[in-house]
């Protein structure tokens, strides 16, 4: 099968851009592959694995390149895409990975007029980073959200959508606004109670003298999990998604309130409503095949009790 894109340029060898680059070559959705990233001993480390062809300097990882994808934080982007446009060709697809949109897309359109910009993000990843954290099946099966600009190129659009189909990745597309607002509930707030509530539990670990951590449950391990995520992007993604995030945590605070109010009064019956009604979106989301039902929600036991 012809690769959809002759050359990609991957900028950023952590764990996104790493399992782009090892499934674009597994499958053959790009026929050469060129890195780049500032960290020298990132790129040396995904060169030693194998995810492509390293360059010297940004401009050379670019240029004749089909598609360059920004695997970086959402706040280095604007920056990335000033040096690199001097060196791209009108018919060269420009996107992303990050999980805030509009701002990336104003960026990176006022950075790079007359190419091809076209924002994405593959909703995968894990609390890892770094080269040797990608993989090539990271994508597959989950959702790869396409935000094309109002008068993006139909037949490029088309194209990335099956570069991503080709990583194993379903395609959804999606306007930038929507996106972000969507992803504010189901990632970003998520993410915020995280470090808040790992926090609380850090500054309660020295009143407890280690038993909080001691005795820590399965629902504050998975908590601890995603606050280990990186962070350097998701301090960006809370300052360039700031409007939705602080919509969605207004209505998680008055929710919370609600609960607390029930727990105060003895009120069972909206506890048991609450509850209830989160069990049964916990159920769809393993019917739409979005997570596991296995026991420890199919992680390895002996790992996440380490």
């Amino acid at each position: 099968m012809a690769a959809v894109f002759d050359r990609i340029a991957i900028i950023g060898v952590g764990l996104i851009g790493g399992s782009i680059a090892r499934a674009a070559r597994e499958t053959g959705a790009a026929g050469d592959v060129v890195l780049f990233d500032r960290d020298t001993a990132a790129l040396k480390r995904a060169g030693e694995i194998g995810f492509g062809r390293a360059a010297a300097t940004i401009e050379d990882a670019v240029r004749d390149a089909d598609a360059v994808f920004h695997c970086v934080p959402v706040g280095a982007m604007a920056a990335v895409a000033a040096e690199i446009a001097p060196e791209l060709s009108p018919d060269t697809v420009v996107s992303d990975v990050g999980s805030v949109k509009e701002s990336v897309a104003k960026v990176l359109g006022a950075a790079l007029p007359g190419v091809h910009v076209i924002p994405a993000h593959p909703v995968a990843g894990t609390e890892k980073s770094g080269p040797d954290a990608g993989f090539a099946s990271l994508f597959k099966g989950r959702w790869c959200i396409i935000t094309p600009p109002p008068r993006a190129d139909a037949t490029m659009v088309e194209r990335l959508s099956q570069f991503w189909q080709r990583l194993g990745s379903k395609v959804d597309l999606m306007d930038a606004t929507h996106h972000d607002r969507v992803l504010a509930v189901t990632s970003h707030l998520p993410h915020l109670i995280a470090y808040s509530i790992v926090g609380t539990a850090s500054d309660l670990e020295e009143v407890t003298k280690s038993e909080v951590i001691k005795y820590s449950a399965g629902g504050f391990r998975d908590f601890t999990r995603i606050a280990a995520s990186d962070p350097v992007m998701w301090r960006d993604v809370f300052l360039t998604n700031r409007g939705a995030v602080l919509e969605m945590l207004g209505r998680f605070t008055e929710d919370l309130t609600a609960l607390q109010r029930a727990i105060r009064w003895g009120d069972g019956d909206t506890l048991m409503r609450e509850f209830t009604r989160a069990r049964t979106i916990r159920k769809a989301i393993i019917d739409a095949g979005q997570d596991s039902a296995s026991v420890n929600f199919g992680r390895n036991t002996t790992k996440a009790e380490e």
